[in-house]
């Protein structure tokens, strides 16, 4: 196939079958476009301060891609391996790290801006996906520094 000229039906037709005998299937544009909406949608809620607290995920991405949320559950898991839960905790739980690295924040803080209901909220979610406690988290970031004197 040459570079710049878009593949035929059979030519497509045909990769996608090779693709299927290996347990894989060619994505269209639209369902991939999709998919990348609700990733940056999802990106862009969790790095909004404040914003987690007041929305409900399912009727933010219904309503921010105009599609039922059922078919945008079942369209990203079929096509991630993943629920559109687990990449949305995924996010959050990398923020709370970031935020935890950042210092600036407390742990209630960090709770509250990204739309827990408590501390211990956050800290069994964030062990559950990291193995590792908050604080342990954090003071893990403390040896990794080292002063300019000490190299």
């Amino acid at each position: 196939m040459e570079v710049g000229v878009s593949p035929t039906k059979e030519q497509l037709g045909a990769l996608d079958g090779s693709l299927r005998k290996l347990g894989f299937e060619l994505i269209d544009d639209k369902k991939s476009r999709i998919i990348e909406k609700i990733k940056t949608s999802i990106i862009k809620l969790v790095q909004e301060p404040g914003e987690l607290g007041t929305v409900n995920l399912s009727d933010y991405l219904a309503e921010r891609l105009h599609y039922e949320y059922t078919y945008l559950s079942n369209l990203f898991s079929g096509v991630e391996g993943t629920t559109i839960e687990k990449y949305f905790i995924a996010q959050k739980i990398e923020k709370v790290k970031e935020l935890l690295v950042y210092d600036e924040l407390s742990l209630s803080e960090i709770a509250d801006q990204l739309g827990y209901s408590s501390v211990a909220a956050l800290s069994t979610q964030f062990k559950k996906v990291t193995g590792l406690t908050p604080t342990y988290f954090k003071s893990l970031k403390d040896h990794k520094r080292r002063n300019i004197e000490d190299l």
